[in-house]
């Protein structure tokens, strides 16, 4: 399964009166200056060409990214409010010179790339994301005309064409058939039938699907079960196909949005942009409905459809493990409904082509709704990809792919920097990506980014993958499966190659049994995501804090060494699904030498033990409150031990606060503008103090 890449959806989420009217004044309010009295200044032809950051090749007809300058873009607020409150469709900005040019392209609707959240309009407007539009026409429309008019219009800051994004390759997953014999218990007795093989969990070194199988060559993963095994509290959202939510392997661990559980009514019960969002959100298709079992066919007839790309992955991330069912997942829990959860944010579907817009949308969701790691198995081609094989290459440089994505960029920011929390286990938020299939000596985009963590992907020996991108850019390892270099073993009359792979949950469609193998640095970066997610929840569990930062060095410094092993050749055959096996091929290591496949091979044992010996132990925060509102928080989060204890809380000064325990929740209300000391005793002994400060006006959750 090579990386595959973003998806977009166009329609707007229904708003109830109620919301329509928030927006509305949201919009006025936000207003960055009174409406201009001049507008329209023209910029020179040079200076406008400078301001169209990508170019038109493989972008979506019809359709065009729009960032309006500071000032402008008030007027374009206030025009939408209006059209909010008449309940019209939004085709004009009210900047005279775009509208001009509006009418002559014909444009259709005028729309936030963002979709206003209340909750997070704040921080959105800080990193300037409100800024973004997108705007739609004919696909007759001649799109480079339409950008170079645009982008001479003073009031628009970036034209960026909004580049589609397919799948790298067919994606076929093999399904499961029980593979071997032998029986295999995880650590702490999970009963997964299909944990005996998972060898990219735990490998003993079972030479059943090649000899050359090294024992250890996996994420080490059991050891690190006996500290912990998942946190509810915390979610991985997987950007990716969407998720089989009902799948008996995931369906617990499953994110759910509380607040729109009553179904499908239509209406945006949360006021986060979505209406309907129970599971997450099909970015693809801008509807509620998650899709897994799409069928699509090119003009060759070949099924480009969905292949189970995000059930797999997010099965290695936290299917249901000591459920009796199927396989582990490396945070999935003890089967007691205490894994962590998957958000699923559809970026593809049913082979549609995909584009910035969509992927955007998925990693600002991600961050808005709770999600702390964003786990991203697609990306754009390597810059240093053979040609003749992969048609253009991607991006050379960081600087290049910045400035020609600057939309993708600011999502990805917007998520690292806005994710988790400053009184949980992470502050900021992981975004891990795979490196790219292409065997090219330098990772894709986005992933390369210095701010992201990007996986390369290794075999049951600790070898690179045939497909594996590997130098600049690549950060760290993880099994992936290698099919080429198992392919030659047999069991009776079926080729095994496919259990030198990764076994993971699959839709029924995809596979009778729910369950199949695939390959992949797309199957790579799950294991880092799942590590991660599986730290995090001993993070949690001890009460340390960490930065995302502090927990990227970790991870690194954690890993497994693997570059002493990059010596001498791999031999493999490389298999074509209309040829079978080819000629012979020979892998030369020492191009992989010089921690080119990444710091080494993820370890979730030594990430463990490490975060029992880093951070800082949380405490329980200051409160910042609306006056006559409340806040409500957990004490247990921040006790070792916190479950079992009982709480009681002192406030200095009564007359500004108030507080009561409901449970294992407590609330605080203010009740007059102030601030006081305040403690909380639990029944250990343990006490710690805090503040609240009560204002006539706070926003954000309460937190300071």
């Amino acid at each position: 399964s090579r990386p595959a890449r973003p998806v977009p959806f166009l329609n707007s989420p229904t708003m109830t009166d109620k919301k329509i009217l928030l927006l509305a004044l949201l919009f006025l309010a936000g207003c960055a200056s009174d409406p201009m009295e001049e507008s329209g200044g023209k910029e020179a032809p040079a200076a406008a060409m400078r301001k169209i950051v990508n170019a038109p090749a493989n972008a979506a007809r019809g359709e065009l990214l729009i960032y309006f300058d500071g000032d402008a873009v008030g007027d374009v607020e206030q025009t939408a409010a209006a059209a909010a409150i008449t309940r019209t469709a939004v085709t004009r900005s009210g900047i005279a010179p775009v509208d001009d040019i509006f009418t002559q392209l014909g444009v259709t609707s005028l729309r936030r790339v963002f979709p206003c959240n209340p909750v997070a309009e704040e921080r959105t407007r800080a990193a300037g994301l409100h800024k973004w539009y997108i705007v739609t026409f004919g696909e007759e429309v001649d799109l480079d005309a339409a950008a170079r008019r645009l982008a001479a219009v003073s009031e628009v800051s970036f034209v960026q064409f909004n580049t589609k994004l397919q799948l790298a390759s067919d994606n076929r997953a093999c399904p499961y058939r029980g593979g071997s014999a032998a029986t295999r218990a995880a650590a702490g007795g999970f009963n997964d039938p299909g944990y005996k093989d998972q060898w990219h969990y735990s490998n003993n070194g079972d030479r059943i699907f090649a000899e050359t199988t090294r024992a250890g060559a996996d994420i080490n993963v059991e050891e690190a079960w006996k500290l912990a095994a998942g946190d509810p509290s915390l979610t991985v959202a997987i950007v990716d196909q969407g998720i089989k939510y009902s799948h008996p392997d995931l369906a617990a661990n499953m994110w759910i949005n509380k607040a729109e559980q009553s179904g499908a009514t239509g209406r945006d019960d949360d006021g986060n942009g979505y209406a309907d969002d129970v599971y997450g959100y099909n970015f693809a298709l801008g509807t509620s409905r998650l899709t897994w079992d799409v069928e699509a066919y090119d003009d060759k007839g070949k099924n480009i459809g969905d292949s189970g790309h995000g059930t797999h992955v997010a099965g290695t991330v936290a299917a249901v493990s000591n459920n009796g069912v199927g396989v582990s997942g490396i945070a999935g829990g003890t089967g007691r409904n205490d894994g962590v959860k998957l958000m699923s944010c559809q970026i593809f579907s049913g082979g549609k082509g995909g584009t910035i817009s969509t992927s955007v949308r998925a990693i600002k969701y991600a961050a808005d709704n709770g999600a702390v790691v964003l786990q991203c198995s697609w990306g754009y081609v390597s810059g240093l990809a053979n040609s003749y094989e992969w048609g253009d290459q991607g991006f050379k440089t960081q600087e290049e792919w910045e400035q020609a994505c600057p939309l993708e960029k600011e999502a990805l920011e917007y998520f690292i920097h806005n994710a988790g929390s400053p009184n949980g286990p992470i502050e900021g938020g992981l975004a891990i990506f795979a490196g790219g299939n292409e065997n090219a000596p330098m990772a894709g985009f986005p992933g390369a980014a210095d701010y992201c963590i990007s996986v390369s992907a290794t075999a049951a020996d600790y070898t690179p993958a045939v497909y594996s991108n590997y130098g600049p850019g690549i950060t760290i390892a993880a099994p992936g499966g290698d099919q080429d270099y198992y392919y030659e073993y047999f069991d009776d009359d079926h080729k095994r190659g496919e259990i030198g792979c990764v076994l993971s949950t699959l839709p029924y469609n995809v596979s009778e049994s729910g369950y199949g193998y695939m390959e992949g640095t797309s199957m790579a970066c799950p294991h880092v995501s799942g590590v991660a997610a599986l730290g995090l929840s001993y993070a949690a569990k001890l009460r340390r804090h960490f930065t995302a930062d502090e927990f990227k060095a970790l991870l690194y410094e954690t890993t497994t060494p693997i570059d002493d092993r990059m010596k001498g050749s791999k031999l493999y055959y490389r298999y074509a699904y209309e040829m079978g096996l080819t000629h012979p091929t020979h892998l030369l290591l020492s191009d992989y030498a010089g921690n080119r496949m990444g710091a080494g091979q993820v370890n979730a044992a030594r990430l463990l033990d490490a975060i029992g010996q880093n951070g800082r132990q949380m405490t329980f925060p200051n409160l910042y409150i609306p006056l006559e509102g409340e806040v409500t928080a957990i004490p247990a989060n921040y006790f070792l031990g916190g479950e079992t204890l009982s709480y009681t809380v002192k406030i200095d000064d009564e007359s500004v606060a108030s507080a009561s325990m409901d449970g294992s929740r407590l609330t605080v209300r203010g009740l007059k503008s102030g601030v006081t000391k305040a403690s909380i005793t639990a029944s250990n002994n343990e006490t710690q103090t805090f503040n609240i400060t009560v204002r006539k006006s706070a926003s954000g959750d309460g937190w300071l």
